[in-house]
């Protein structure tokens, strides 16, 4: 495998040699907001809405960035790093904002740099995963709603006590509920779930990510004649649904097999599948 790169705020680095520098707030205090971009034939996928909503989450979190900032910015920044890493098929990349060094938890200032990585990933397209994943609901932390629930921050822990939950019980993913016990989202997904061919997703306003994948999903059954509804889904909406879709930017569309003793089909997901390996194949000219 080539030798990747990782850009640390302009400077190209090999990713085996220290990049992080002493005092780094996103390492010490996960202070700043990050994105998770998939690569088809090296090329970032999506970077509108990435960057859109990486700037918002900026703001949000009281960061000042740059005006060059921008979607051309960093696509041809990703660009440059895939060439440079060999990756020209299908590949990742982690695109992160982060408050410069300086101050505890009160920073003495508010401009940001940007690291970016990127990875080889074993496809270049989307595909659905061939065993469904089996599911249950994580008990031990409730989701809260605020400001940051829409972005993804690096402060994540939430989200990494409920992937390791999921191993210790031998499962895929845990759903991740608020305090009146709707489920939100997975610890890495936004989720859907499918009824008499009809999409039901929770709403941003009830605290689940703004996933980018989601709106996408969204889009594409709105475009192709398919329903969708924003509302809260509870524990027995998905003991009632005929499929449970889960998605995010990598991986893109996965579906659910089993809840508990709940088993579930998957044509809806297979038709989305279809339906977004086709929009991004033309997008690409491929």
């Amino acid at each position: 495998m080539a030798l990747l790169y990782i850009n640390n705020n302009g400077t190209i680095l090999s990713n085996d040699a220290p990049t992080i520098h002493p005092g780094n707030r996103g390492h010490l205090y996960g202070d700043g907001v990050f994105e998770s971009i998939r690569l088809i034939n090296g090329k970032p996928l999506n970077m509108e809405n990435h960057v859109k909503r990486m700037l918002d989450g900026a703001k949000v979190i009281k960061m000042r960035t740059p005006s060059y900032f921008t979607t051309d910015f960093f696509e041809s920044k990703i660009i440059e790093l895939c060439q440079r890493s060999g990756i020209n098929e299908g590949g990742r990349c982690r695109l992160s904002l982060d408050r410069v060094a300086g101050g505890a938890y009160l920073p003495e200032s508010n401009e940001c740099t940007f690291y970016m990585e990127v990875y080889p990933y074993d496809v270049n397209h989307f595909e659905l995963n061939a065993k469904g994943l089996e599911v249950d609901i994580y008990q031990d932390i409730k989701l809260q709603k605020n400001f940051l629930s829409n972005y993804k921050t690096k402060s994540g822990l939430t989200y990494v006590m409920a992937a390791l939950s999921a191993k210790d019980k031998g499962l895929d993913d845990l759903f991740l509920v608020n305090e009146r016990g709707n489920i939100l989202e997975t610890s890495s997904c936004n989720i859907f779930v499918v009824s008499n061919g009809v999409l039901y997703t929770p709403g941003l306003d009830e605290g689940c990510l703004a996933g980018t994948m989601r709106m996408q999903v969204i889009n594409l059954a709105l475009a192709n004649g398919i329903k969708v509804y924003e509302c809260p889904i509870l524990p027995q909406n998905v003991l009632a649904a005929d499929e449970i879709l889960v998605t995010n930017a990598i991986r893109g569309i996965n579906w659910i097999g089993g809840y508990r003793t709940k088993r579930f089909h998957n044509n809806m997901a297979r038709k989305l599948v279809v339906l977004l390996n086709d929009y991004w194949e033309k997008q690409l000219g491929l």
